[in-house]
């Protein structure tokens, strides 16, 4: 067991994961939180990942989603595993890559305590961010949305907790769904001083 979500096709090969389809951050809600949840486990459990971003079908004129509507996921998402490098791939993808191999396993992360969670947050250099959960209505429904989860699924308390977690770019907010960003660190790396 892996730890790893099964809703995105996938193999393990020792301590890679290659995804067998390419994922959308731009699609519909679901399939956005779904693909950033796989991804966040991924990083969680320290898996080197090697996935392909979904693209249009440019012969049909589309515009490439990530110069559009999808760059501002795309740089909440810095922290998780970046897709294979493509040859013609906007420059947010090769920003993104360049990012994550400076800092891989501590630009933002998750650790939980009695009651409490903290979250660090290094994603924008050179500010970083601290934050405490502690609130019960809070911790509930950041434990709610490490699945991905329908906005309409949510009450009021839940949702205004989520409204929270998204305006602290704790939570990924995406066509009526939610999901939580920050992976878990599960142990330290070596260095720990590294984080």
């Amino acid at each position: 067991m892996t730890g790893i979500p099964a809703t995105v096709p996938h193999r393990v090969i020792g301590r890679q994961v290659h995804v067998d389809v390419p994922l959308c951050l731009g699609g519909a809600g679901r399939e956005t939180a779904v693909a950033v949840q796989f991804l966040r486990e991924c990083q969680s459990q320290r898996f080197r990942t090697h996935w392909e971003i979904a693209y249009e079908d440019r012969a049909r004129g589309d515009d490439d989603p990530l110069d559009t509507h999808d760059a501002p996921y795309v740089r909440m998402l810095h922290h998780l595993p970046p897709p294979v490098e493509r040859a013609d791939e906007p420059g947010e993808l090769r920003a993104w890559r360049t990012s994550y191999a400076a800092f891989p396993a501590g630009m933002l992360y998750h650790r939980r305590g009695p009651d409490f969670i903290t979250v660090m947050d290094r994603r924008e250099r050179p500010a970083s961010a601290r934050f405490t959960l502690d609130h019960p209505d809070l911790l509930a429904t950041f434990a709610t949305v490490q699945e991905p989860t329908a906005l309409g699924e949510l009450d009021a308390v839940q949702r205004e907790a989520v409204d929270l977690l998204a305006a602290e770019r704790l939570a990924l907010v995406a066509d009526g769904w939610a999901v939580a960003l920050p992976p878990r660190l599960h142990r330290w790396p070596v260095p720990c001083t590294g984080i």
